[in-house]
């Protein structure tokens, strides 16, 4: 698991407040991606620390917010974890079994299926633990993803009456001890079987236009918009059609959020596993021209209907929101102007509200101060800046 050797401890000590080539600026961006002639980056104050050399193979590639500067992520910016080896495969002997609980197994190869009907989606991916440490602060990203829809392959497979779940494996793999036994286990997750017949599901061989990089997934993945990075498993070897409950090691025991909640005048632990994206938003940047200055971020996580900013502690301010693309499963970007801010250190802070009326909580509010588990932290954001 990630951070595995940190977790406990390092998060107690932080608490829950520790907090592709195609992908250019696009000109109908121009109002959440400002080019104002001689406009500069002011860099954040609160620069995150460097990736723990525990983590260093887990985690890779995270940008720095300062650098957000497209809709899309490019391939070469985009984040990647892994949780055994990140396993280099040949495209011209892997195949996909598709089995268990069906009436007519599959095996399918690359070129089979990039022969089945294509389908793209934009989809914001986030890492569930993006947020949980002062270090892991920018495991998020924003593609354009291509490949085949999964339901019907599914569908094909003859998937019979009495199944319960459908399971994806990877090809990484490793070692796993439970109890007195070792065994070596392929990363897995699994999905209830209504969650995975979803018609927004795709089996990706593609990002932004290019085939999979190796660390996001090639030759193909999940890709599963509204979940956690988690559920999007890489590197895809095999999907079992399963007639009872998975219990694999990264969805019943590591991925699993922690909270403590009051049940009846007692506090209780409830324990659920990592799944489906939870509201956030993020400031990103802030930009200078002379004396006028500008904030810029990104909100996910939900269909996002405002997005407010409160910089130290003076009122919340609507944020401008970029809605000239229209992707579901997307960021959208926002900017408020900054008026000749006084000398000084800031703090400033966004929260995302969706359709819905929920809103991205405040790191005091009990879903996330309650939370003893570094996942799902999608608690609001506050960054510093300094202005001379």
């Amino acid at each position: 698991m990630p951070f595995d050797h940190l977790r406990r401890r390092d998060f107690l000590a932080y608490g829950s407040a520790a907090l592709t080539g195609l992908a250019v600026l696009r000109s109908s961006l121009a109002q959440a991606f400002p080019a104002r002639p001689g406009e500069e980056v002011v860099p954040w104050a609160d620069q995150p620390p460097p990736v723990p050399d525990a983590a260093s193979s887990v985690v890779q590639n995270l940008p720095k917010w300062e650098d957000l500067n497209a809709w899309l992520t490019p391939n070469d910016q985009f984040f990647s974890v892994a949780h055994y080896d990140r396993p280099v495969i040949d495209e011209t002997s892997w195949a996909l079994e598709i089995g268990g609980s069906v009436g007519r197994p599959l095996r399918l190869t690359l070129d089979e299926i990039k022969a089945r009907p294509r389908r793209e989606v934009i989809f914001t991916l986030e890492c569930s633990g993006n947020h949980g440490f002062p270090w892991f602060t920018s495991a998020v990203g924003n593609a354009r993803w291509a490949g085949t829809p999964l339901a019907p392959i599914l569908a094909e497979a003859q998937v019979r009456g009495s199944s319960r779940e459908v399971v994806f494996f990877g090809t990484d793999a490793g070692e796993e001890q439970v109890r007195d036994a070792k065994m070596r286990q392929s990363f897995a997750r699994s999905m209830l079987l209504a969650d995975a017949m979803s018609g927004d599901n795709i089996l990706a061989y593609e990002m932004n236009g290019a085939p999979l990089p190796q660390p996001n997934g090639f030759p193909l993945r999940l890709i599963a918009p509204g979940w956690y990075g988690i559920a999007n498993v890489k590197w895809l070897d095999r999907i079992e059609v399963w007639d009872r409950p998975f219990m694999g090691r990264f969805q019943a025991r590591d991925y699993v959020t922690l909270r403590e909640e009051q049940r009846n005048g007692r506090v209780v632990g409830i324990e659920t596993s990592v799944g489906r994206d939870r509201l956030k938003s993020v400031p990103a940047k802030v930009t200078r021209q002379g004396n006028q200055y500008r904030i810029i971020g990104a909100a996910w996580g939900a269909p996002i209907a405002k997005v407010e900013v409160q910089v130290d502690d003076g009122p919340w301010m609507a944020a401008r929101i970029d809605r000239s693309e229209e992707a579901d499963h997307a960021w959208r970007i926002w900017s408020v102007d900054w008026d000749r801010p006084s000398p000084g250190e800031h703090r400033i802070t966004s929260r995302a509200v969706d359709f819905e009326g929920q809103v991205q909580p405040a790191m005091d509010d009990p879903v996330i101060a309650n939370k003893r588990t570094y996942w799902e932290s999608n608690g609001q954001v506050t960054r510093r800046v300094r202005v001379s």
